[in-house]
């Protein structure tokens, strides 16, 4: 395995689906949250039109300076992808993402390498979770994020079911330059 790290393209919309995709799939259905499987499957049912596709590219090529997105490749395969919005008053950690097959080899620590290069760390730095998605907690704590004990709940999540995933925040504290 020789996983490398760079700026997504825009030919890689299709593999940073698969990666979103699977992964939801293997986190966020939770009887507990009221979230089933055919759920994140009604979430994601036009994740691979043409359609989409086209519009995940044309996303990727046209994004603002202040949004990177960043992909694990393991050869041509797109295995991770992380995504960060830098704000005026804050750095936001959207995403880190990697395919369940290649969970706890590292990709998630080398995204994560990645993605701060970009963080203006005299600012706080955030990172919104599902409350019951303890593998993320814990690798975000491990990284140096915190609990804020803010909780919410996004309508872009809501499910067909009618639950919508819980998400808390995390802060990693400041570090001056």
């Amino acid at each position: 395995m020789n996983i490398e790290i760079t700026l997504a393209k825009p030919e890689d919309a299709p593999g940073m689906q698969k990666v979103f995709y699977e992964s939801w799939l293997d986190t966020y259905p939770n009887t507990g949250a009221g979230v089933t499987r055919e759920d994140i499957e009604d979430f994601y049912k036009d994740a691979f039109t043409e359609k989409t596709l086209v519009k995940r590219a044309s996303v990727i090529e046209n994004s603002p300076p202040n949004i990177k997105r960043f992909v694990a490749k393991d050869g041509v395969k797109v295995v991770g992808v992380c995504r960060v919005v830098l704000h005026n008053d804050k750095n936001q950690l959207q995403a880190i993402y990697v395919l369940p097959e290649y969970l706890q080899k590292g990709i998630g620590t080398l995204l994560w390498n990645k993605a701060k290069t970009t963080f203006d760390f005299s600012k706080p730095s955030i990172v919104q979770v599902a409350v019951y998605n303890k593998r993320a907690i814990d690798f975000y704590k491990k990284i140096g994020f915190q609990e804020t004990k803010k909780r919410f709940k996004d309508e872009r999540f809501r499910m067909k079911s009618g639950s919508i995933i819980e998400e808390m925040e995390m802060v990693m504290p400041l570090k001056m330059l």
